[in-house]
């Protein structure tokens, strides 16, 4: 742990078995007998003692000896944590609620059992917002997830448990989900690579198959692209998507040069900040001087489409607060906090205009897609203003005021979720007057990970990702 005038960066890196390996050199290590299962596991779970007092990232630990899935798949023996809002045998799954007792699961998810296909040890479960509503991970009555980078900041949400431990160096990768952004915002405030799949690249969660519009994707966030690289390898070698084309093991940048467009503000009239823009025209020039050909674009979005996402969110919120009992027995919504039940109370007043919300988004893929013309990738700011302190977003700031804040901080990455488009956040070169990364997105058509990949290949090369450790 490193103090200084100010802030604290908690960061867990030390020479032990771990080391400063990513997930796909420690599997290497340990397929090579330089470091055993046993060792990783433990040393990670010594990492974990040593600074999660400072971050609150975990929710629970899995007790006993560390199950690995076995000695194949490409992370065998990489310790990691699951997400709690991921059933994980034996774990109880609490979804960041406070409305509920959570119980252990009585089985995997479908997409646990394809993230151990990969060979990874489960050391437990990281926190989240409640039901993964919000953009950080904050709650009303319990401490915050912190952003190892700078201990009075955001980690980000949903996923924020997760970024916090792999950015500070406890696990090199860790499970994420996102149905507005919550595997790249984190990524984001946190240093990390993010990335979104495609709607269908990943099995579908038991939520997202009941949804009239699927807007959830499983993956990670890690430390670096190869990381990524091998999960999606690794997923696509359990399962392949009958719908989209196959991406395989992608091991570094193409040579091909691309037309990428970008914007610097969203569609919904949102203007990003200072520090935002500074990183994606730092980006953009980066990009030309590689060869590439950049140049602005305009988003095609309808002019409705951040109400008719927020209605949708409400309604995500409403249709918990009817079911929760499948949750757990003594579930009551009356216990939900103040953004879950602002977001249900919105719905309540606008449910009416459902029929027409879910046409509306479900035509935005039309609409998006003509953004793509003649184009390979579009880029963007992650997040419109970098990572706010803690309390900025915190659920118990009035429910007006706070989607108000949360309207003008998520403003860019909802609709990847909505059309169903695969997506990455990266570190940018540049940081926050405080040291905190931001970062950059890159969106592609539907079944484009490899370029995503391969462009995130390219800018590592170029500018390797600030590390905490070295701050």
């Amino acid at each position: 742990m490193t103090t200084f005038d100010g802030p604290t960066i908690v960061h867990a890196f030390r020479d032990d078995a771990l080391g400063e390996h990513d997930a796909v050199g420690l599997a290497a290590a340990i397929r090579r007998g330089e470091v055993s299962p046993a060792e990783a596991a433990r040393d990670a779970r010594a990492r974990v003692r040593a600074v999660d007092a400072r971050l609150g990232a975990v929710q629970v630990h899995a007790e006993g000896p560390a199950h690995t899935a076995g000695t194949g798949g490409a992370f065998a023996g990489v310790p990691t944590f699951v997400k709690d809002n991921t059933d994980y045998q034996g774990l109880p799954t609490g979804h960041g609620s406070a409305s509920f007792r959570p119980r252990a699961a009585k089985r995997h998810a479908p997409f646990t059992r394809q993230l151990l296909s990969s060979g990874v040890t489960v050391l437990g479960k990281t926190r989240l917002p409640e039901f993964g509503f919000s953009p950080t991970t904050e709650y009303d009555g319990a401490e915050p997830v912190r952003n190892p980078w700078h201990t009075d900041y955001s980690a980000g949400g949903s996923s924020g448990g997760s970024a916090a431990l792999v950015a500070a160096g406890v696990v090199p990768i860790a499970h994420a989900n996102d149905g507005g952004g919550s595997i790249r915002i984190p990524a984001a405030c946190c240093g990390l690579v993010g990335l979104k799949p495609s709607r269908g690249r990943v099995v579908a969660s038991a939520l997202g198959r009941q949804l009239p519009l699927d807007i959830i994707s499983d993956g990670v966030v890690s430390r670096s692209v190869r990381d990524a690289a091998a999960f999606l390898a690794a997923a696509e070698t359990y399962r392949r998507s009958p719908g989209l084309p196959p991406v395989g093991l992608v091991e570094g940048p193409s040579a091909r040069r691309l037309r990428i467009g970008f914007v610097l503000d969203s569609p919904n009239g949102v203007h990003s900040d200072a520090s935002t823009r500074a990183a994606v025209t730092e980006t953009v020039a980066t990009l030309e001087r590689l060869g590439h050909t950049v140049e602005p674009v305009e988003l095609g979005m309808d002019p409705s489409f951040t109400d008719d996402f927020l209605t949708y969110w409400g309604m995500l919120s409403f249709l918990l607060g009817v079911t929760g009992r499948t949750l757990g027995a003594d579930f009551d919504r009356r216990r939900m906090d103040g953004l879950s039940q602002g977001l249900r109370e919105e719905y309540l007043r606008n449910w009416r205009r459902t029929p027409g919300v879910l046409r509306r988004l479900k035509r935005t893929k039309e609409a998006y897609a003509a953004s793509f013309r003649g184009l390979d990738l579009v880029m963007s700011p992650v997040l419109a203003h970098t990572t706010p302190p803690i309390g900025h977003l915190s659920p118990t700031v009035p429910y007006a005021k706070l989607i108000e804040r949360i309207l003008a901080y998520v403003a860019f990455t909802p609709v990847d979720n909505v059309v169903g488009t695969p997506s990455i956040s990266l570190p940018s070169s540049s940081a926050t007057p405080d040291g905190l990364p931001v970062g950059v997105m890159f969106a592609a058509r539907p079944g484009g990970e490899r370029k995503l990949l391969e462009i995130a290949f390219e800018l590592e090369a170029d500018r390797p990702f600030r590390r905490i450790q070295d701050q």
